[in-house]
Formats: structure tokens, C-alpha cells, sequence
């Protein structure tokens, strides 16, 4: 059997590592652009900010490692064009110049992403810097002891990150997001006032609601003009989100509006013989039951893997995912998994949603924490739809908890007496999550009682 992968970051890597685990003696090919393949890009900002004990160690494998396990590396090569009926790809050696031809029997679309850069003027500066990939990450970590001053546009998890790395290294920094709230795809409004006040506090400029129209490039640094606001500094950094990097594919496929190539369970795409995984490719999102494009590396990696399953026939079923996340700006932690309520609202789903603060242990010793939590649930089945805490405590690990709610369908009153052990060092005797779940069954059947 013959195998080609198209792109080699995080789901063609574990294809490629899965495939040839099950089926040593197949030939798998795999063509990749760059020089490097499992860069984890969302170290970046932990790199530039001093916060990573070695970059190297930001590559989980290499392609000696594939190579080692039996594939055949073609790094630095380019694939120009796909001939599905014949299962022929044409590839360009990128150094050498040189084109071939490679025949397949299955197909791996392992593309990935690429940054979104809108059609601004002056977007193509050299003192308009990207945050995505090795090169660009180099980029960033050569100047960061350069620049005095930074404007970071976007403000989701990783602009959120940059933003907070440039102000903990002294530099004057600016975030910008054309949303009214910092991380507002993630997290509802109580929350990312929370995340808001800490970049004031730490002297970061925000300009939100602010829509980017132009930079301008200075001898000494660039302006970024938005539609309320004038800004200047050293370099601005775009990161304002991804796209699916599947251009060549146009019209080849059903996909989602986007481009993103639809995948079912078992990760074929609409072709036969052809899968696809990761940030090309759509993901199932549980809690609304549909096809979405959420690029994010976990789902990166799972789908890889399944790719690996069911490559020679239909094996493990796709589990879907709850989009969990989390990230630590100036030590506090912001952990989700699911539906926000606003992003309910966006997509016309009816749900209910509670807030509660709650200190994550008991009183009575030294210390305590608050945990500042939000639970969203249906209406009508009560069944875990998302929910997201913050805290200077880590309650990274309970967005997890969250996520397998979600995923097994759990009620909020099945969540409010899950057994969650009880040790004054870590918890209280009702855990904070249960006492989250707790407030959301005592809305819902005041609602039902009204």
C-alpha cells in the first residue's frame, strides 16, 4: 500500500507515526514545505518572554524520526497539484527546483493552517511581523531584546499570550481587537473583564472595538491606524486568526464555508481514499452537534491519530470535541471548555447560564483563592453544554472535568453530585465545580417552578 501526506506539522505527523506503527511494511511518503515538522507554535510567546528552557524542545519529533520509523522524507518540497481520479500527485523540490510525479492508493491532507493577513495598506512591512510558524518565531525571539515597544493585533489566545509576554519583558505594549472584549471567542464578558483589568494594571494599551484600516511604515517603527485610534511602535505582530491552507483544493471537496475540508467519523473526506486531519479539516463540535473549524492542536493530534485507525478500514469513531482550552496571563489562570453563553447566543442556541465565585478550599486555612466559574447548559435536557473558571489558583485541570461533562452528555444534576474527594488542602467538602453545578440545578428549577 501507498501512502502520500500533504503537510507534516501536528495531524500528519501522528498520521504518519500511527500508519506505519500498524503497517510497518507500507510505503508512506510524506511532503512538507518547510524544514521542520511538530513545531508546538503555541510556545511562541512563552519563547519570546524568556519562559522556555530550550526551543529545540518545542519539536516533538523530526523528520530522522519519521524517517527512522520507515517514511520517505521529502522535506522542502512542495506539492503543486493533485490528480484524484488517477491518484497521481505532481511535487516541486523547493531547493533544487526539480519537478516529479508520485502515484498513491491513499491520500493524507495534512495541509494545516495558514494566518489570516487581511488586505490592509501597509500590511506588507517588514515591520509587520506574523506569530504562526519556526520562522516566524525566530523572527520574534531575534528582536524581542531589540524593540522598546510592540502592537499586537488580535486579541484571542495568541495575541492575548504576545500582549502579556511583551509587558512582562518591560516593553511598551498595545493590543487591538476589532471584538469589544479581550479573548471573546473563549471566554463571556465577566471573564475577560477580569483578563482587561490585568493588562491595565500591568500598563498594557487596549484597543478594543477598534477596527485595524492601515500601517504605515517610520524610520524608526510603524503606525497602525484603526477607525477610532492612532498607534506607533517598534513592530506590530498580526494575530488575528487562521484559515484552513487548502486553496489548491478548491471545489475538490465539500467543504465548509471557510474551505475546510468536511471529514466524517472516521476522517474520509468527501473522496474516495482520501482523509484529511487537523487545521485543514473540519472537527465534529459536541456541544451543538455540527461541523466546525476549530484549529487547535489537541484536535490536531486526535484526528492524526484516527487517520492512523482507520486508514486501511473504518476502525475507531471520532469522539468530537468541546474546543477545551486554557491559558496563564500575569499568573492567573483562564480555563474553558464548550459554550460561552455569547456564543450561544451568536449561533440562536437556546441555553441557560449561571455564574459563581467560590474560594477553591476552606477558609479556615492560611490562604484560599477565589474561583471565579460560569456553566452553560440546555434548557430543556439540562445536559452540560460549557463552561469556563478563572483564577490566580490553577483550575486548568477542571476544564478538562468540563469536557468530559459535555462529551458523556452529563446533566448539571448529575455534575452536582459527581464524587469529588474532599482534603482541606485542596478542596472543600463541596468541590468548586460541584457547587457551580449546584447554582445551575437551583436557576433551573426556580425556572421550572415559576
Amino acid at each position: 500500500m501507498k501512502v502520500s501526506i500533504i503537510g507534516c506539522t501536528h495531524a500528519g505527523t501522528f498520521s504518519a507515526m500511527n500508519i506505519l506503527k500498524d503497517h510497518p511494511d507500507w510505503e508512506v511518503s510524506v511532503f512538507e514545505r518547510n524544514d521542520n515538522l511538530s513545531f508546538l507554535s503555541c510556545g511562541i510567546a512563552l519563547w519570546v518572554s524568556d519562559r522556555v528552557s530550550d526551543p529545540n524542545k518545542m519539536f516533538y519529533s523530526s523528520p530522522d524520526d519519521l524517517a527512522k520509523l520507515g517514511a520517505n522524507m521529502y522535506m522542502k518540497h512542495d506539492v503543486t497539484n493533485v490528480d484524484f481520479d488517477n491518484k497521481k500527485l505532481s511535487v516541486k523540490n523547493l531547493e533544487s527546483g526539480e519537478t516529479f510525479e508520485q502515484d498513491y492508493d491513499k491520500l493524507v491532507i495534512t495541509t494545516g493552517s495558514a494566518p489570516i493577513i487581511p488586505n490592509i495598506p501597509g500590511i506588507d512591512s517588514d515591520k509587520v511581523k506574523l506569530c504562526k510558524n519556526w520562522i516566524n518565531a525566530n523572527e520574534l525571539k531575534e528582536n524581542a531584546s531589540d524593540i522598546k515597544s510592540a502592537i499586537v493585533i488580535g486579541a484571542g489566545y495568541i495575541g492575548a499570550e504576545l500582549a502579556e509576554g511583551y509587558a512582562t519583558l518591560g516593553k511598551e505594549t498595545t493590543l487591538i481587537d476589532a471584538l469589544p472584549d479581550v479573548l471573546a471567542k473563549n471566554l463571556d464578558p465577566n471573564m475577560s473583564a477580569i483578563a482587561e483589568q490585568d493588562y491595565k494594571d500591568n500598563n498594557v494599551t487596549l484597543g478594543l472595538s477598534e477596527k485595524v484600516q492601515s500601517f504605515e511604515e517610520t524610520a524608526d517603527g510603524v503606525i497602525v491606524k484603526t477607525d477610532k485610534n492612532e498607534y506607533k511602535a517598534d513592530i506590530a505582530v498580526m494575530c488575528v486568526g487562521f484559515r484552513p491552507n487548502t486553496d489548491m483544493f478548491k471545489d475538490e471537496f465539500e467543504t465548509l464555508p471557510n474551505g475546510a475540508l468536511i471529514v466524517d467519523e472516521y476522517m474520509h473526506t468527501s473522496k474516495p481514499d482520501v482523509f484529511s486531519a487537523g487545521d485543514a479539516a473540519s472537527v465534529h463540535y459536541n456541544p451543538t452537534n455540527d461541523n466546525q473549524y476549530i484549529p487547535l492542536a489537541t484536535n490536531s493530534v486526535r484526528q492524526g491519530i484516527l487517520v492512523g485507525a482507520n486508514i486501511e478500514k473504518d476502525t475507531v469513531k471520532y469522539m468530537g470535541t468541546q474546543a477545551s482550552s486554557a491559558v496563564e496571563l500575569f499568573g492567573r489562570t483562564y480555563a474553558a471548555s464548550g459554550l460561552t453563553a455569547v456564543h450561544a447566543k451568536a449561533l440562536n442556541k437556546k441555553v441557560e447560564s449561571v455564574s459563581l465565585e467560590d474560594n477553591y478550599r476552606p477558609e479556615f486555612m492560611l490562604t484560599t483563592t477565589p474561583v471565579l466559574m460560569n456553566l452553560v447548559w440546555d434548557p430543556e435536557t439540562r445536559v452540560v453544554l460549557g463552561g469556563a473558571l478563572t483564577s490566580m489558583y490553577d483550575v486548568s485541570q477542571s476544564a478538562n472535568l468540563l469536557s468530559l461533562a459535555i462529551q458523556k452528555k452529563v446533566t448539571i444534576d448529575e455534575l452536582s453530585m459527581v464524587d469529588f474527594l474532599f482534603q482541606p488542602n485542596y478542596d472543600k467538602p463541596v468541590n468548586y465545580v460541584s457547587a457551580l453545578a449546584g447554582a445551575a440545578v437551583a436557576k433551573a428549577d426556580s425556572k421550572v417552578n415559576e
